[in-house]
């Protein structure tokens, strides 16, 4: 069952704008433009907004806020017209930042952006956190050592497991590594990451309506191991973690080689793919195309959905980019309730 959207009277949804040199400005103002259901506020910068706002030629105006809650004050005092309410959260970006490449102050201002709308998701201002693309070259020339949203999420939330969910209308795929070298990845294949990940898995397709989900669990190896002749992996320490999960009652079969496992789940085996590195879950996600893909943070104590895209420098400014996955990752976050909190 879909969660109703939104009244006027809860939290709004709280849109990260991401990397200001990127397409996140655009991508906003033109989801702003064609308008949202609900009510919405950004974390952002309003100058890079106005900017894209300008440059695509829309009269919606962005109007800065000090709070969320200086934006509802102003919603009760009859402030309804049509606007971009922005979040000041960061000093000013210069008017002149250069678009299309890495920026430490465009690295950042997203990182407090992200920090902002965690602090008031934790506080019960949003009703949950939707996040246009960051890059991780900014971020660290900023200063800031995270990988990516995901650990920034959890690190910021203090929350311990937490689990990067693809998906798309033909598929749900989960990650037990995530932003690691393909060197490291074995060692990371561990029964206790396993287990915490293929019940994570139970718990994404929960919130997102399915009352008993079907995970399939792909193999590490070639085959899913070939029974030890392509390593152990698979036999030693993937089986034993579904098997411990089958008799806390999840319903999970594998491990399936990595091969045919996401053929099967595109044409309605399983509800969800456990995948055991990055790109061999996101690979079969993207390929089916990037503009009606979703990222989800699954584990946090409060919804987080986001583009499954990145900062696109190469047609920043451009006026070209398509906010077909923002608005999707916003539609997514309305459909999820998270009851596990």
């Amino acid at each position: 069952m879909k969660k109703q959207p939104l009244s006027h009277s809860q939290p709004p949804l709280g849109l990260t704008m991401g990397d200001a040199a990127g397409i996140g400005p655009e991508l906003v103002a033109k989801l702003f433009h064609q308008g949202l259901p609900v009510p919405a506020v950004v974390y952002g910068d309003a100058g890079a907004i106005s900017r894209a706002v300008s440059q695509l030629a829309f009269t919606l105006p962005v109007t800065p806020y000090c709070s969320v809650g200086q934006w509802q004050a102003a919603q009760q005092a009859g402030a309804m017209a049509p606007d971009i309410p922005v979040i000041n959260c960061a000093d000013p970006l210069p008017d002149n930042l250069p678009l299309g490449q890495v920026n430490a102050q465009a690295g950042l201002a997203s990182y407090h952006f992200l920090q902002a709308a965690i602090a008031d998701a934790m506080a019960g201002q949003l009703s949950a956190i939707v996040t246009a693309p960051l890059n991780k070259l900014s971020l660290k020339a900023g200063g800031i050592d995270f990988p990516g949203h995901t650990e920034i999420l959890a690190h910021t939330a203090g929350v311990s497991r937490v689990a990067m969910m693809l998906l798309n209308e033909q598929l749900r795929v989960i990650l037990v590594t995530i932003h690691v070298s393909l060197q490291e990845v074995p060692a990371l294949i561990t029964f206790e990451n396993e287990l915490a990940v293929i019940r994570l898995a139970d718990r994404a397709c929960r919130m997102l309506g399915l009352a008993a989900p079907r995970i399939a669990v792909a193999g590490l190896n070639p085959h899913a191991g070939e029974g030890g002749r392509f390593g152990h992996e698979d036999e030693a320490v993937i089986r034993p973690a579904i098997e411990a999960a089958r008799a806390d009652g999840l319903n999970v079969t594998g491990p399936f080689p990595g091969d045919t496992v996401f053929m099967r789940a595109r044409r309605g085996d399983f509800d969800i793919v456990v995948a055991q590195y990055h790109d061999q879950g996101l690979i079969p996600v993207k390929y089916l195309g990037v503009d009606n893909g979703v990222n989800v943070t699954v584990g946090l104590p409060f919804i987080r959905t986001s583009v499954d895209h990145g900062t696109a420098y190469d047609i920043a400014g451009q006026g070209i980019a398509d906010p077909s996955s923002l608005r999707v990752a916003c539609e997514l976050a309305l459909q999820m309730h998270n009851p596990f909190v």
